[in-house]
């Protein structure tokens, strides 16, 4: 299944992607959010899909993509996961997972513009492949109670401030928590909708050039290892969102270093996760 919501920003509604066509699951549900899928909501929702799919209308074209799924509880980040990228940012392969954390208030949709920050000169892209969990999870067993627990893959711009991450004091969470700095969608995948996760091509362009070529099978730590390992640390939601860092080719490892500014667009994809598009606009009174 591909879950996706849509509507006007404070009024989204929850629906499905079939065939490229929307659908409105909002007579049935309420939100792509914790109490779904904690309650079985994706057990509940493909018998929807199976039985009734004829009834449930069509969302128009014209209408606003919202981010996939309702704001999370948490958005906990996997730092520096692919090798190629460690090696791009000239730092060493970690033993262990890096975290650090994004605000939730930061979730926007696909599409939607992102404003660089006031002040801003540093502002950075970075594609990454995001988990939604479908369970609350705390001292999982192993990785295949991981697995268990992951509803779905989607797409996560994880647009970064160098200077506030970098040059402000170390704090990563400063550079990561900019207004609309959280793009996530168009749509969740489901886990049976993915092949295999471990090998999903990964493409950022700037204006029409292509900046990040990657693909998940040069990551660190995969999906399930980073669910279980998080889980050793701290609770985590249902309906929360965990990135898995990103693949070489961010505006801060190019020589000289490139970042965004104001009109530039940004267009990213992962393979069976659909494509975003962003236009980055400077902030007013910048």
């Amino acid at each position: 299944m591909k879950l996706i919501r849509f509507g006007a920003t404070g009024d989204e509604k929850p629906g499905v992607l079939i065939n490229g066509e929307r659908y409105d699951c909002s007579a049935h549900f309420n939100d792509w959010n914790n109490s779904f899928f904690i309650d079985d909501g994706l057990v509940k929702l493909r018998s929807l899909i199976e039985n009734n799919l004829h009834n449930l209308p069509k969302v128009a074209p014209d209408i606003r993509w919202a981010s996939c799924v309702a704001r999370p509880g948490m958005i906990m980040c996997i730092g520096l996961n692919y090798s190629d990228h460690a090696a791009e940012a000239g730092m060493a392969v970690p033993e262990e997972p890096v975290l650090f954390m994004k605000a939730t208030n930061t979730i926007q949709g696909p599409y939607d513009p992102v404003m660089i920050p006031k002040g801003s000169t540093k502002t950075d892209w970075e594609i990454e492949l995001a988990i939604v969990l479908k369970k609350d999870i705390s001292y999982l067993a192993n990785e295949t109670e991981a697995d268990e627990a992951i509803a779905g893959f989607c797409i996560m711009h994880d647009v970064s401030e160098r200077t506030f991450q970098l040059e402000r004091g170390g704090q990563w969470v400063k550079g990561k928590s900019c207004s609309g700095f959280s793009p996530v969608g168009p749509y969740l995948a489901t886990s049976d909708e993915i092949k295999d996760v471990h090998k999903l091509k990964m493409q950022l362009w700037v204006n029409g050039e292509l900046m990040q070529n990657g693909n998940t099978s040069t990551m660190i730590f995969n999906p399930a290892f980073v669910v279980h390992y998080l889980s050793q640390f701290m609770t985590l939601e249902a309906g929360d969102i965990i990135t898995t860092g990103t693949p070489p080719g961010v505006g801060m490892g190019k020589k000289p270093p490139k970042f965004l500014k104001d009109g530039d667009v940004v267009k990213l994809s992962i393979d069976n996760l659909g494509s975003q598009k962003q236009v980055f606009k400077a902030c007013s009174g910048y």
